[in-house]
């Protein structure tokens, strides 16, 4: 056997695992998020699988090598194919609930495959030519573990940046499928090698068609819409507006983030209507600051040039994206690559950048806010950046009602750093609706004084209304 097979193959082991979990991840953000209650389930489940699969592992006492090309087999399929773009899209449009969608993506996709590839360091480590049980089993975990390193790193920073997330479900699946070739291609294994080439190829046309986007619209005969970066699926869909009139839409993560026709003038979503006038018509700015967290379309400085715009947004590409697919132009305004709520902390802290306004509207997926972006620290350091009488605004999806905890809740943390702030609900209609909170910098938090309830044994509503007017 050649000395560097089994580290090759423990090493391609520990990358596509740990690939195969962040690509798990990411493929999630679009259709349930990426908040912490996602996550933290994700990883448990992951590796109780692979704890399972090295107590399977453990148990192998023959056939060590064709195990594992087996298993190396079936783990190309199941990335290949379970985590391709089509797959995971018609798995979340067709199961309702979202849960039992997710139960399916993560059972009975992500925990077999930790479990095949799970047994590999166990299984393998019986043919390491060593001295010691302990120094075989100490350099398979190295290898095991170097590769894990490698793939975290590799796929997130370099892959998924610049290819997106299919290209690492590709590269992944094709690693496995490499490693069991050369696995059956050993000594030690009997097989015809016709048939086995046979299921290889066939396997690699199959992973290559349905990750590649231009052979996947070919192969499954739809329109290439969808845009891959390592932050979102990004697509702009022709539609058209209740009175008929033709837009289009740039959809983030699967959720409508603007709207804009040809017409002049545009026609955009209803709220960046309401943020537009509020700037424009209400607050009447002119040469003033206005820092926007979260990009969406860049509407909302679209063919606007009494204003200076700064747009603050995690992904690099979302720019170009905009640029040639929707807006057909370039957009008005500076846009810096950030974490929202790291450039604020940055910017307060360091620097001597202040603004006029400070627009919040920052979604990962569907009405989901990044949960460190609701934060009582999240809303004390926009109001650091805003120079004083400045003003927030903040673009929240809630439910139209205002009556659940998660509304009550975000209302009442930004209003404990900013005060009473104004509160417009656009869409009462709707279960859910877009709520723009509209707050003033200078005001006194309510947490610092708290209110007074009015009653009919002592009611001081006359005393209060007469000092608020005192100074008019």
């Amino acid at each position: 056997m050649p000395p560097l097979l089994i580290p090759v193959v423990v090493f391609i082991e520990g990358f596509c695992s740990l690939g195969a979990e962040i690509i798990a991840l990411r493929r999630l953000v679009p259709h349930i998020g990426s908040s912490i209650v996602v996550t933290a389930p994700t990883i448990g489940f992951f590796l109780l699988a692979l704890a399972l699969g090295y107590a399977a592992g453990a148990k192998i006492n023959d056939r060590y090598l064709q195990v594992v090309a087996r298993n190396f087999l079936i783990s190309a399929l199941l990335l290949g194919i379970g985590f391709s773009t089509p797959f995971v899209n018609r798995l979340f449009a067709h199961i309702e609930p979202v849960w039992l969608a997710y139960t399916l993506l993560i059972g009975g996709i992500l925990c077999p495959l930790a479990w095949l590839l799970g047994q590999t360091v166990p299984a393998l480590t019986n043919l390491m030519q060593t001295r010691r049980t302990g120094e075989a089993s100490g350099m398979a975990l190295y290898w095991s573990t170097l590769g894990s390193f490698l793939g975290s790193l590799g796929l997130s920073v370099l892959v998924m940046q610049w290819l997106g997330i299919s290209a690492a479900v590709a590269l992944c699946a094709l690693f496995l499928l490499i490693g069991a070739l050369r696995l059956q291609r050993a000594p030690e294994v009997s097989t015809r090698g016709w048939q086995v080439l046979a299921v290889f190829l066939a396997a690699t046309l199959l992973i290559i068609g349905l990750n590649v986007p231009l052979l996947r619209g070919q192969l499954l005969n739809e329109p290439q819409e969808v845009t891959e970066t390592a932050y979102a699926d990004y697509s702009v869909i022709p539609t058209q507006t209740a009175d008929g009139e033709p837009v289009r839409a740039f959809k983030v993560n699967s959720s409508t983030a603007s709207l804009i026709s040809d017409s002049s003038p545009p026609r955009y979503a209803r709220y960046i209507d309401y943020l537009r006038q509020t700037l424009l018509k209400d607050l009447k700015l002119k040469n003033s600051d206005i820092l926007v967290l979260g990009a969406g379309g860049f509407t909302l400085s679209h063919r606007e040039p009494l204003n200076r715009y700064t747009f603050v947004d995690i992904d690099p590409k979302i720019q170009t994206i905009a640029e040639q697919q929707f807006l057909h132009e370039p957009i008005r305004g500076q846009f810096i690559v950030d974490d929202a709520r790291h450039f604020v902390t940055n910017t307060a802290k360091h620097s001597g950048d202040r603004f006029d306004v400070v627009v919040v509207d920052v979604y990962s997926s569907h009405h989901n806010i990044p949960s460190h972006l609701v934060t009582r620290e999240f809303w004390h350091d926009t109001r650091q950046v805003l120079r004083p009488n400045g003003v927030l605004l903040a673009n929240l999806i809630l439910d139209s009602k205002l009556q659940s905890d998660y509304a009550s809740n975000v209302l009442a943390t930004i209003e404990s750093v900013y005060g009473r702030c104004a509160i417009e609900v656009l869409h009462k209609d709707r279960p859910l609706s877009n709520v723009e909170v509209l707050c003033q910098n200078g005001g006194a938090s309510l947490s610092s004084k708290p209110a007074k309830h009015y009653t009919d044994e002592k009611n001081a509503a006359d005393i209060d209304h007469a000092r608020a007017n005192a100074g008019r």
